[in-house]
């Protein structure tokens, strides 16, 4: 095996080098992030009528009667869908 000897000033330049090379690799993944997809009408749609649904499940402090919550899902997609504009 290579005996390497390398002074304290040559180390540290290697390690300086080494991580402005990371931080130019990091750089480059954050700019290529991936754009969130855009809202279908459907799901803009089921929200609105999720929204206005919600009241009639939940109790008066505001937290969901028992299967509140499922039952609002449910009730919700059923309008969603029924209001298909074609």
């Amino acid at each position: 095996m290579a005996e390497v000897t390398l002074t304290l000033e040559e180390y540290d330049a290697l390690r300086s080098l080494i991580s402005s090379e990371r931080e130019s690799e990091g750089a480059t993944l954050v700019a290529e992030e991936k754009k969130p997809r855009k809202a279908s009408a459907y799901s803009k749609r089921y929200g609105k009528i999720f929204e206005q649904i919600a009241p009639t499940y939940k109790l008066k402090n505001g937290s969901w009667k028992k299967n509140g919550f499922r039952s609002a899902v449910r009730a919700a997609h059923k309008l969603a869908k029924s209001n298909l504009k074609l």
